[in-house]
């Protein structure tokens, strides 16, 4: 997607100095493999997240390096996400977290800090709230990706419609995903 590659984080020495060994682990380059929200990868995704949160985080003078490595580390769990109901008693919105801490605890050695971000980037959809503002940027950042990635992804599954049809379905995808479903 064009998305991603505008980005740069390939050319950013800071970034990839907080990042680069997670980057060269099998496990964290496995998530290529896995489809996330439908029309991106897993590495794609955390990648986005984990970089614009760095930035972020860069910015505001806050902790950029455990940011970085906990976004990108946030979703580092090996299954579909259609095969969630093998995961857990809770759902795979609960139960993704945990077995990503779980996994980047495998990798590396993880401060409090990158725990929090990990296990509670889900805040919203489950009741972990964010301790920390590092913890807050990942998490609204990846609520961002997953918008622009499901929106780009309709865009693009739209091109095939007629002009007319097409435009409508990307802007009402676009629009569901800004403000909400509209239910009278």
């Amino acid at each position: 997607m064009a998305f991603f590659t505008r980005l740069n984080w390939q050319t950013d020495q800071d970034y990839l100095d907080c990042v680069q060994d997670l980057l060269d682990q099998e496990q964290v380059q496995s998530l290529a493999d896995f489809v996330h929200h439908n029309y991106s990868n897993r590495l794609e995704h955390s990648l986005t997240v984990s970089y614009r949160a760095f930035c972020l985080a860069r910015k505001f003078g806050l902790d950029k390096r455990a940011t970085a490595r906990a976004g990108l580390l946030h979703d580092l769990f090996f299954y579909q996400v259609w095969q969630k109901d093998q995961y857990g008693p809770k759902g795979h919105l609960y139960e993704h977290p945990r077995i990503a801490l779980a996994n980047a605890k495998k990798l590396t050695h993880l401060s409090d800090l990158e725990e929090d971000i990990i296990l509670k980037h889900m805040w919203g959809a489950t009741r972990d709230v964010p301790k920390y503002a590092e913890s807050w940027l990942v998490t609204l950042m990846d609520k961002e990706a997953a918008m622009l990635e499901v929106s780009t992804g309709f865009y693009q599954a739209s091109k095939g419609l007629s002009i007319r049809y097409g435009n409508a379905l990307a802007s009402l995808a676009v629009s569901f995903f800004i403000s909400g479903p509209k239910f009278k």
